[in-house]
């Protein structure tokens, strides 16, 4: 395909409608009351495989011939892209080998392998992984399907776009995360083709930021790191054959650091029961950097495949963050029943103590003091507060310890 346009787009539409679970908006009240706006989530984290990237596979299997199918594809991922190629070509009936880092989570592997695709280990990151995938499929024959950089792929996940306007006709904004590039570009080509009113934001992570770095330069930049928790986006360089439709087509672009993706996280799991992955929430976090009132966004929820000790550690950053979970340190005399009386203290205040670290190294004379570091539940910010001046009210002189979550070093 050498350019985006209509009739692909309605095309790609109908055809994936074959393939994808119906993802009807979700209103949300917490999001909408918060922001001052109606806010609706497109929740492509329901998908069957957890995410949207089914869209774009399917839609580029559908225009291979024959005898390209018959030699079947071929790509390079370790995340929600492999599934997505994996389940689509098993819905298409025909070959996928997939290409993973050494590194890839075995629930990953394992997960690619039961939709059907041939997995093949190589490498230790995704640059050597998806080489070797090229190379495999320039000695065999396969179809390689890019990730991001393909404009067949990026039409099948514009299909997105389609169905919000279908469903919402007056949304105002369109909110979509970028990490190449794909699902931006297909998503704000074809909403700017429906309505050239409607406002699409591009959400990026603080410290991967490619395409607004690029947007910037006038021209792709390769960006030295990209490090953040949203892995789905850790991009260095976007698509050099989707640039120009997300530079013509978006309106803005918004940058979210990873602590905002934690309280964002805790934020869906509290008030929508939802579990989405940080990529996803890059949309979500960023409702609160836009300035508008009373219009209608919609943000897409790309995907919600998260293994369960990252989110374990997600839920007690976030608990850290909004001051749910705190600790401090105080000092007191090394004698019987001092430990008794910080506990009743916090008792009375119901603080709820979760750790307890007793160090009697923090003073050469042991009877002036020893260290006691406690971490304690709490209701929030105030509550937060009420114990930390019990604590100083009654001569503990207490000190606010940065808390490490359970899997921090």
């Amino acid at each position: 395909m050498k350019e985006f346009t209509l009739e692909k787009f309605e095309e790609a539409s109908e055809l994936v409608q074959r393939v994808t679970s119906e993802t009807k908006l979700v209103f949300s009240e917490f999001f909408s009351e918060q922001s001052g706006n109606k806010v609706f989530f497109k929740p492509e984290n329901m998908q069957y495989t957890g995410a949207y990237k089914v869209r774009g596979a399917y839609y580029k299997i559908s225009t291979l011939s024959e005898e390209e199918k018959k030699k079947g594809i071929v790509t390079a991922s370790a995340g929600n892209h492999a599934q997505g190629v994996a389940y689509a070509a098993k819905l298409a009936g025909i070959k996928a080998t997939v290409f993973m880092p050494t590194t890839t989570p075995l629930i990953k592997i394992n997960r690619t392998k039961n939709y059907g695709a041939n997995v093949e280990l190589y490498g230790d990151v995704f640059d050597e992984a998806a080489a070797k995938a090229m190379e495999y499929a320039k000695e065999s024959g396969a179809t390689f399907v890019h990730p991001f950089n393909d404009l067949t792929v990026a039409t099948g996940q514009g299909s997105i776009a389609m169905e919000i306007i279908k469903e919402l006709p007056t949304v105002d904004y369109i909110l979509v995360p970028i990490g190449g590039g794909g699902l931006c570009a297909g998503v704000a080509t074809l909403a700017k083709m429906l309505n050239p009113n409607i406002h699409v934001i591009g959400v990026e992570p603080e410290n991967a930021a490619c395409m607004k770095a690029s947007i910037k330069e006038g021209h792709i930049v390769t960006l030295e790191s990209a490090n953040t928790i949203a892995d789905g986006t850790a991009v260095k360089t976007p698509g050099d054959k989707l640039f120009n439709y997300v530079k013509e087509n978006i309106d803005d672009t918004i940058t979210i650091n990873d602590n905002e993706l934690i309280v964002s996280f805790l934020d869906m799991v509290e008030n929508h029961k939802m579990i989405v992955e940080n990529s996803g929430l890059l949309t979500v976090a960023a409702l609160k950097h836009l300035d508008v009132k009373g219009k209608k966004i919609v943000a897409i929820l790309s995907g919600g495949n998260m293994d369960v000790i990252t989110m374990a550690s997600l839920i007690q950053h976030g608990l850290i963050e909004r001051d749910r979970i705190f600790t401090v340190s105080v000092l007191l005399p090394d004698k019987p029943g001092e430990l008794a009386k910080v506990a009743e203290l916090l008792a009375n205040e119901r603080g709820n103590v979760i750790k307890l670290e007793h160090n009697q190294f923090i003073s050469i004379n042991r009877n002036a003091a020893v260290e006691l570091r406690i971490t304690i539940e709490a209701y929030g910010t105030e509550h937060k507060k009420q114990i930390v001046e019990r604590l100083n009210k009654e001569g503990y002189r207490p000190k606010l310890v940065r808390s490490k979550g359970t899997y921090n070093a």
